[in-house]
């Protein structure tokens, strides 16, 4: 029996994007995050004694600033060196941008597959074969997995690959494989890489996905980590644990906020969420955003004055943890006890206005905007996604914030 470890998706110290509109947000916890992960895997790997550790591509963000991302690398591999532990990894499509990741030299126990073909590596000391290969470019189109070496016989085989597997959406389409694919291939276990999300597609042979071992925004929530895998002596995988990693935790919180009718109901049922995450995510930073919905009575106050809320919000949060939770946003998706309906019935003017408001769609792109998305090269598409997502969520806040105005206005004039 042996156990070995499985992670993906280190991006080490990726750049931070948005923040700098936050004067509160926990920049220097944010930034070492990455750093923080990879120490937490290698303090794993030795504290489990692991029979060696797969690194299934991304562990850069594109190209270093400096050398001292490298050199943060190398020193943890070495701690993992003077344990005996070999590390087999791939470069995926990130690391393939960075002119500088070629040029330090590894550890001895350190195994880089190369790019220009799938190539097999065996255990020093154990029947295990592991089988896989680097990108080249930023942007791979073939199917690398189709190349994969055969499986070895009476060892545990394992592919070490960077994949969209079935064209999953929201991911650049790089080095594309099917489950179908994988699964008759005759390996034992493929490592993937790519996907941010932790999934295992497939048992007996395994089809694993780690997700990354740090969330880096709040579109990626949740814990975040590597597996734990312990294969038994007849070869075959006995458990598939999930072993969380991440310094920092970035959550989504929902609350419904019809039931308050004034301000101090509502935050005291806050404290109560906030408490509750913190107890649930304990012993990290927790990054939050809170979305508000619901017809709510306070929805004209909170939409007259939203900053004013968000600053009650964060001190609340600062009250309750100190420096473990930063409040990333509040997001007002309330709907307001007005009636359009009966309000339209005042005038015509007023049944116009409602009407214009409901065929308001700011978060639709233009048709030429959509055409030209399509023609963009795929690396463009997959780098301008978060920010096309930001966007709409951005439109759809302020459609929420006129369509609350203007009921308001309506409601004032029709009271006048």
């Amino acid at each position: 029996m042996f156990t070995f470890l499985h992670a993906a998706d280190l991006h080490l110290d990726s750049p931070l994007v948005g923040l700098s509109k936050h004067a509160e947000a926990p920049v220097d916890a944010l930034k070492q995050a990455t750093r923080d992960a990879l120490k937490n895997l290698v303090d794993l790997a030795l504290e489990q004694q692991v029979a060696f550790l797969l690194l299934a591509g991304d562990l850069y963000d594109g190209s270093w600033r400096d050398f001292s991302t490298g050199l943060f690398f190398i020193k943890e591999m070495r701690r993992l060196r003077e344990a005996d532990i070999p590390v087999y990894l791939i470069s995926g499509n990130h690391d393939a941008e960075s002119q500088l990741t070629s040029n330090l030299t590894l550890p001895e126990n350190v195994h880089h597959f190369g790019s220009r073909k799938a190539t097999s590596r065996p255990h020093p000391a154990l029947p295990v074969s592991i089988h896989g290969q680097s990108f080249a470019t930023p942007s791979v189109r073939e199917n690398l997995a189709a190349a994969y070496p055969p499986p070895v016989d009476g060892h545990f085989n394992i592919g070490l690959l960077h994949t969209n597997l079935g064209d999953a959406e929201g991911h650049g389409n790089y080095a594309p494989s099917t489950l179908g694919q994988l699964v008759s291939h005759g390996y034992d276990y493929w490592a993937l890489g790519h996907i941010h999300q932790r999934q295992i597609h497939h048992e007996h042979p395994h089809v694993v996905y780690p997700g990354n071992t740090q969330g880096r925004h709040i579109r990626e929530t949740g814990a975040k980590g590597c597996y734990r895998v312990t294969v038994s002596d007849h070869l075959t995988v006995e458990s598939c644990q999930f072993e969380p990693l991440d310094r920092v935790r970035w959550a989504e919180l929902t609350i419904d906020c019809s039931p308050f009718h004034n301000e101090g109901d509502f935050l005291a049922a806050l404290r109560e969420e906030f408490q509750d995450s913190l107890t649930l995510h304990e012993d990290r930073l927790l990054c939050v955003r809170v979305t508000l919905t619901g017809p709510c009575a306070l929805q004209e106050k909170w939409h007259a004055d939203p900053g004013r809320l968000q600053a009650e919000c964060l001190s609340l949060a600062e009250d309750i943890s100190g420096e473990s939770l930063w409040l990333e946003q509040v997001k007002l998706r309330t709907q307001s006890l007005l009636d359009p309906a009966q309000l339209a019935q005042q005038d015509d003017l007023t049944a116009m206005v409602l009407a214009a408001l409901e065929d308001f769609q700011p978060g639709e792109l233009p048709a030429a905007v959509l055409e030209l998305k399509e023609k963009l090269p795929p690396a463009a598409r997959e780098a301008l996604a978060p920010q096309w997502q930001a966007e709409q969520s951005e439109a759809e806040e302020i459609r929420s914030e006129v369509a609350a105005l203007v009921l308001q206005a309506l409601a004032t004039a029709d009271s006048n």
